[in-house]
Order: C-alpha cells, then sequence, then structure tokens
C-alpha cells in the first residue's frame, strides 16, 4: 500500500483509493499518479481497511467503489464524512442502481461514476470533486428530494414534518456534502441566510451537527425503503 502519513505536497490534490480488485486499484492508481496535481496518498481493499488508513492519510477525496467484500461503499462514504466532513467522496462502481444512488446521495457522496468511465472524465471528476462540485445530476438529486417530501407513512419520523420546505431541501444538500457557501449558491440565497436555516433544521431535529442530520436522513431511508 502507498500512504504519504501526513506529508503533504503543496497545491496537489490527495487521493485515497477504495476497491476489492487490486487489478482495478492499479489501473485507477497509475492514471491518477500520471497527473501533476494528483496524488495517491494510500489505497484499500476493504471498509476496515480504509476506515483504519484514511485518518492518517488525510486525503481531499476518497474514491470508492459501491461493492466491498465486508461492507458497503455507501456505509464508509457516511463513516468518513461523519468522522471528516472535509474529506469528499467519490463513489465508484460497474452497476447503475437508483437505490445505491440514493444511498449515496444521502451518505453524502459528492460523485458517483461508472467504472467504464473515460480516463479523462474520470479526472475532472476526480478534480470537480476536489473542487467542492458535485457531480450529481439535478434529475437524481430531484428524486431524492420527492422521496424526502413523501416521507408520510406510521415510520416517519414527526420532526421531519416539523421542517419548511426550505430546511427539507437544504437537509438534502446537507446529505451531498455541499458546504453553506455551496448550497447558497444552488439556492441563490446569501451563505448567512443559509446557516440560518441550517441551525434552525438542527434545532427542530434536537441535533448539533451537520453529520448527524447526514445520519438521521441515511436512518430514515433505510426504515422507508422495502426489503427486496
Amino acid at each position: 500500500m502507498c500512504e504519504t502519513g501526513s506529508v503533504r505536497e503543496e497545491g496537489k490534490i490527495r487521493i485515497f483509493l477504495v476497491d476489492d480488485h487490486e487489478v482495478v486499484r492499479r489501473g485507477v492508481r497509475d492514471l491518477l499518479a500520471s497527473e501533476p496535481d494528483l496524488e495517491v496518498v494510500g489505497e484499500a481493499g476493504t471498509a476496515a481497511d480504509a476506515l483504519a488508513r484514511i485518518p492518517a492519510a488525510r486525503p481531499d477525496v476518497a474514491v470508492l467503489d459501491i461493492r466491498l467484500p465486508d461492507r458497503s461503499g455507501v456505509e464508509v462514504c457516511r463513516e468518513i464524512r461523519a468522522r471528516d466532513e472535509s474529506v469528499r467522496c467519490m463513489m465508484l462502481t460497474s452497476f447503475a442502481d437508483d437505490e445505491a444512488l440514493f444511498d449515496a446521495i444521502i451518505a453524502g457522496a459528492s460523485g458517483y461514476v461508472m467504472k467504464d468511465i473515460r480516463g479523462d472524465e474520470l479526472l475532472s471528476a476526480v478534480r470537480d470533486v476536489a473542487a467542492g462540485r458535485s457531480l450529481l445530476d439535478q434529475v437524481a438529486t430531484a428524486r431524492v428530494l420527492e422521496r424526502l417530501r413523501g416521507q408520510t407513512t406510521p415510520k416517519a419520523d414527526e420532526r421531519l414534518a416539523g421542517l419548511t420546505e426550505q430546511e427539507r431541501r437544504i437537509l438534502l444538500l446537507i446529505g451531498e456534502g455541499l458546504t453553506n457557501r455551496a448550497i447558497g449558491e444552488r439556492l441563490h440565497l446569501a451563505e448567512k441566510t443559509i446557516k440560518n436555516y441550517v441551525s434552525s433544521l438542527l434545532s427542530k431535529l434536537g441535533m448539533e451537527r451537520r453529520s448527524q442530520a447526514a445520519a438521521y436522513v441515511a436512518r430514515m431511508q433505510a426504515t422507508q425503503t422495502p426489503k427486496r
């Protein structure tokens, strides 16, 4: 495993790779390492190894396979974001799945790309995620928002019903991993206004941190999704 610990080269985007297929990891690593502004600071083949190594590696971006042998990449994403919101996550998968996309958005992933993506597109995607931009298209985001609006079954938490439409929208964007500034840009509102909305919705949910809100939505979604 290549890990550089706490050494940080100025100006480089630090990336941690998580995929249980060594050949895939090597291919992605070699592609990223060929770029002067990108640096692979670690890699893992399991969720447990990833969660153990990532804190010391201090990546800017974690590239995560959806399917891992011990846990899902979505769970790893959720735990990474709960520990350190500065680490942005991009899901890399072989399977197009609306449920996995929904889970990834709620877990705080900034991107969701297929493994058959072209090399130059993957490089652009990593740079976009590192810069704080979301790769999630508006149609997918709208579907998730619609599901959040529709949480009306008896299992739904009454706290969600106490949120305004705008607060629900902002809750979703927090789940995407967006900062207050990025949410403001998305909704065409001042950053200070977003900060006030976030404080309000956290208070209504009885929470103190953004990561708690993201985890709350993930749990809510898990209870509402029918078993297959």
